[in-house]
């Protein structure tokens, strides 16, 4: 389905919900909404299902007005936080019932297509039992399985993964990539968290308060953020912020310590400069600034370190590769190549992006 937001925004008597936005969906391909809760999203989830209608603006299918069609009268599937499934069925019937409703298939045709879809979710031994018997990410993963045996052109999924523990979140995480890389329908994919809009890949709509901040092909908005809005909801572990003045072909972050250009930038008065945790490093390399501090913190993560740092520059944090120890108060150098720092204009626009080769 082609999907085209025109100019629409959302009012509930004084408040608004989402401000004036043009969304022109990917046919055919997965787009995350990402952002923080009350950013949006769920709103404009909403208005794309035909659950609630614009306050102003047009929502297009495949060319067509459908914005006062209610969502009975569209096709669209939708899967949500909760894990709605019929109790009284089992869970063979939970997944069939799209199909039922559908018509013009066998019973043979709709067992076969159930029993795929079971295998591709892992719950194919699960297909006798009620809902009521399966764990929680059983049970999402029957509602997953319900949305893609509608085959809808549209599937809208809110943030369907948040209720389950870590490790079901990342088996369930993987197995999405990939189903909907072999399915047909245009996927919308609400979350608060990068790391999931960073493996589903397709595209990503930034948003915050209602507002919709960029929208691109998620490699591009992850490593070109727009603005410094952008940067703060694309970025896990959060992009480290520091406050530097700009000098031509020199960024100077403190007397004695400065970001020297590979070009001559037209770069001058207040910027703010962004690094990612994981373009700092413990262990130097030709060319590299030297930030001096102490360690306020270090988190072991999978197969990362995340530590805090008290620097010279304020507060920063470095996400290092491995599992890494550090004593509370000990002092720590962290390195920088200027290559791999953005820059961000006094009005939050970017100015400067690291050069895909330098790191990121």
């Amino acid at each position: 389905m082609q999907l085209d937001m025109q100019g629409i925004s959302h009012r509930v008597g004084a408040a608004t919900h989402l401000y004036p936005l043009d969304l022109k969906l990917q046919t055919g391909a997965v787009t995350v909404l990402l952002g923080a809760t009350q950013a949006g999203k769920t709103t404009l989830m909403r208005l794309m299902a035909g659950l609630d209608r614009p306050t102003v603006g047009r929502v297009m299918a495949d060319g067509v007005d459908v914005t006062g069609v209610a969502v009975r009268e569209r096709n669209v599937a939708m899967v949500y936080q909760q894990f709605i499934n019929y109790p009284s069925m089992t869970v063979r019937d939970n997944i069939a019932s799209p199909l039922k409703l559908r018509g013009g298939m066998d019973r043979a045709a709709i067992a076969k297509q159930v029993d795929q879809l079971a295998e591709r979710l892992h719950i194919e031994m699960h297909l006798d039992k009620l809902p009521a018997q399966l764990s929680g990410g059983q049970q999402q993963r029957v509602a997953l399985a319900r949305a893609l045996a509608k085959n809808a052109p549209l599937m809208l999924l809110d943030e369907p993964l948040v209720n389950l523990d870590y490790k079901l979140r990342e088996e369930l995480r993987e197995e999405l990539s990939q189903l909907f890389a072999v399915g047909g329908s245009t996927v919308v994919y609400a979350t608060t968290e990068p790391a999931e809009a960073l493996l589903l890949g397709g595209y990503t709509a930034v948003m915050d308060a209602g507002e919709l901040l960029q929208y691109g092909p998620t490699a591009e908005v992850f490593h070109r953020p727009a603005s410094l809005r952008v940067a703060r909801a694309f970025s896990d572990p959060p992009m480290n912020l520091l406050p530097a003045t700009g000098q031509g072909g020199r960024i100077d972050l403190m007397p004695g310590l400065a970001l020297e250009l590979a070009a001559e930038m037209p770069i001058s008065g207040p910027v703010t400069v962004g690094v990612r945790a994981s373009a700092l490093r413990v262990q130097t390399r030709p060319g590299d600034i030297a930030i001096k501090g102490s360690v306020e913190l270090a988190e072991i993560s999978g197969s990362d370190t995340f530590v805090h740092v008290h620097s010279e520059l304020g507060s920063l944090v470095a996400q290092l590769t491995g599992v890494h120890y550090f004593d509370l108060g000990a002092p720590i150098t962290l390195y920088l190549q200027a290559a791999q720092a953005y820059v961000f204009g006094a009005d939050g626009a970017l100015m400067l992006a690291p050069d895909r080769k330098a790191g990121h």
